[in-house]
């Protein structure tokens, strides 16, 4: 099968970036698969970037699955990642308003085909995140950006990995972190 990654951290030496994009990375070669990468922070983002936003729309069209690995600043992906929602999953290539009533429409998702996962670290804890702050982060890139691209599944928000704590976690716990991604990728090519 095809595989986009799509990788949103600026630092080659973290966790996410050295971490789970190489272990994705590295297990999808293992296994002889076709691989392309979007690493938004090697990438030019001068504007304006209508040749960047054209070759990652065709890379969206031309893969089966795609992996999006970034940190969460300020309760939020990074602002690469960001721009690559905003400005890659336009109105008329990933979705479109179905009008259900003359005031109300529903996002009518063009990419349904895509099989999709992701990975995000937080620095913070799990607990606080989960409750205090209703796991908002997950929340709204599953119901606010996924959705209205890839359409529902509850296999999007169990696809939706977090990994918490990570600066402050034992090379113990990063490398069970991996492992888990390690897994799912396996899964992913019904290893």
């Amino acid at each position: 099968m095809k595989n986009l990654i799509v990788v949103g951290h600026p630092n080659e030496d973290s966790f996410c970036y050295n971490g789970i994009f190489k272990t994705i990375k590295r297990e999808l070669k293992k296994n002889k698969e076709e691989i392309e990468i979007v690493d938004l922070y090697r990438d030019s983002f001068s504007r304006p970037r209508t040749d960047l936003i054209k070759k990652y729309q065709e890379l969206v069209t031309w893969c089966d699955r795609i992996y999006f690995v970034s940190p969460v600043w300020w309760f939020r992906l990074t602002p690469r990642m960001e721009v690559f929602f905003d400005e890659v999953f336009t109105p008329g290539f990933a979705y479109k308003f179905q009008n259900i009533t003359k005031l109300y429409a529903y996002p009518k998702p063009f990419l349904k085909d895509k099989k999709v996962r992701t990975y995000i670290t937080h620095g913070a804890p799990s607990l606080p995140v989960r409750t205090l702050y209703l796991n908002s982060v997950k929340l709204r890139l599953v119901l606010g950006v996924f959705t209205f691209v890839f359409g529902w599944r509850w296999s999007m928000w169990l696809k939706t990995k977090q990994f918490w704590s990570v600066p402050f976690v034992s090379d113990k716990k990063r490398t069970k972190y991996l492992r888990r991604v390690k897994e799912d990728i396996r899964k992913d090519l019904k290893l």
